[in-house]
C-alpha cells in the first residue's frame, strides 16, 4: 500500500522553498527536508513566488491509500523577515480556542512536531528569523470534516504529524484525535463527558441534554480504546449515547464496532429478544428494522431497556466501575428508547 505525507511535512517542504527564494532567490521544482526518524523526503513544489522581502511556496498535500479529508489540499507557506521567529495561522488553518490541547490558545493549529519540522526545513537554508504563516485553500471547509470544531480549533484544519508520514488507514490518527477530545474535556474541567458514536448521537444529545460542546466527544468505531483512558481519568459521572446497532456491540464483546473488526448487532439483539418471549426477530436485516417495525411499542420497550442494561454491564465491567455510568439508547430519529442511570448530571432531559 502506497505510503503518504502528512500536513506537517507539506509545510516543511513548502517552507524551505520558500526560504530558497526569500533568502537565495532560488525558485525550486523540488525540495528535499530532513524528517523525525532521521530519514529525508524529497518532494515536488507546486508553486513559488516572492522578492527579497516575503516569499511563498505551495505543496500539494498526498495522502497515499489513507482515507484523509486533506488529501489534495494546496498547502502554502509564506515567509517574511523578522526579528524573531514566529508561527500564524493562514486562511484555513484553524486557531486554538480551548485549553488541553498540544498548542497554547490563541495560537495557530501547527502542532509542535510539525513546527520542529518547519524550523529544521527553514534551518538547511538560513538561521535567521522569520515570520511563518501557513495557510490552506480550503481549509475552512474541510476542517468540517474533522474533529477540529469540536476540540475547539476555529477557522480550519490543523497542521498535525508526528512522523512526517502517513501509513494506510490510520487508526492511530483517530486515536490521537480522540485523546486529544478527553485531553479538552479535561483542561476543561469536565466532570460528565459524553461519548456519541458520531453526528447523530450528537444531534441526539443536544436535542434531549443541556451539554457544552467540550463535553461531547465523537469516538467513532474505537470505543474500547476511548473507555479505557476514561477509566483512568476521576470523571463524576460518564454517559453513552447512541443507536443500538453500534453500541449493541457492546454489549456483544465487540469494542471496536467497525463492520470490518465486527458483526451487526441483529443476531445478539434477535437472540435478546428470544430470552425476553418476543416474537421472532430472526429475519430483521437492520437494528432500526428490528425495532421500529418488528415490534410493538411494548416489545420494543422491553427489548430496548434489556439491551440498555447489557450495554451498560458490559461497559462497568470493562472500566471496573471507574465512575457512575448513564447509558442512552436512541432511534435513527433521534428518539430516546430506553435508559439505565441517572440523568441529571446532563441537567436533565429538555
Amino acid at each position: 500500500m502506497t505510503e503518504g505525507i502528512t500536513t506537517g511535512s507539506c509545510a516543511a517542504l513548502a517552507a524551505k522553498a520558500a526560504a530558497l527564494r526569500l533568502f537565495n532567490a532560488i525558485s525550486a521544482t523540488t525540495v528535499d527536508i530532513p524528517l523525525p526518524d532521521g530519514s529525508r523526503l524529497h518532494w515536488p513544489v507546486a508553486h513559488v513566488d516572492g522578492d527579497a522581502a516575503s516569499a511563498s511556496a505551495t505543496v500539494i498535500k498526498f495522502s497515499g491509500d489513507d482515507p484523509d479529508v486533506t488529501d489534495g489540499a494546496r498547502i502554502t507557506v509564506t515567509l517574511s523577515r523578522s526579528s524573531a521567529t514566529t508561527f500564524h495561522a493562514g486562511e484555513g488553518v484553524g486557531t486554538v480556542t480551548r485549553p488541553g490541547l498540544a498548542v497554547a490558545v490563541g495560537e495557530a493549529a501547527i502542532n509542535p512536531v510539525p513546527r520542529q519540522m518547519i524550523r529544521a526545513a527553514i534551518d538547511e537554508v538560513t538561521t535567521a528569523a522569520v515570520a511563518i504563516t501557513v495557510a490552506v485553500a480550503g481549509g475552512r471547509e474541510l476542517a468540517q470534516k474533522t474533529f477540529n470544531p469540536r476540540l475547539g480549533i476555529s477557522g480550519g484544519i490543523s497542521i498535525i504529524g508526528t512522523s512526517g508520514r502517513v501509513r494506510p488507514f490510520s487508526a492511530e490518527a483517530l486515536r490521537q484525535s480522540l485523546k486529544c477530545a478527553l485531553d479538552v474535556c479535561v483542561a476543561a474541567a469536565v466532570t460528565t463527558p459524553l461519548l456519541v458514536p458520531g453526528h447523530m448521537g450528537c444531534r441526539a444529545a443536544a436535542r434531549h441534554f443541556n451539554a457544552d460542546a467540550p463535553q461531547v466527544v465523537e469516538v467513532s468505531n474505537e470505543w474500547g480504546y476511548i473507555l479505557d483512558l476514561a477509566a483512568s481519568v476521576p470523571f463524576r459521572a460518564v454517559m453513552v449515547l447512541g443507536h443500538p446497532g453500534k453500541l449493541g456491540k457492546l454489549a456483544a464483546g465487540y469494542w471496536n464496532t467497525h463492520s470490518a473488526h465486527s458483526p451487526a448487532a441483529v443476531e445478539y439483539i434477535a437472540a435478546l429478544g428470544r430470552q425476553l418471549d418476543l416474537p421472532a426477530l430472526d429475519n430483521a436485516n437492520t437494528v432500526e428494522e428490528l425495532f421500529m417495525q418488528m415490534l410493538n411499542a411494548d416489545q420494543r420497550a422491553r427489548l430496548a431497556q434489556q439491551l440498555a442494561d447489557n450495554i451498560a454491564a458490559a461497559i462497568v465491567s470493562r472500566c471496573r466501575n471507574a465512575w457512575p455510568l448513564t447509558l442512552v439508547l436512541t432511534n435513527l430519529d433521534g428518539d430516546i428508547i430506553a435508559t439505565t442511570g441517572d440523568l441529571q448530571p446532563w441537567q436533565n432531559i429538555r
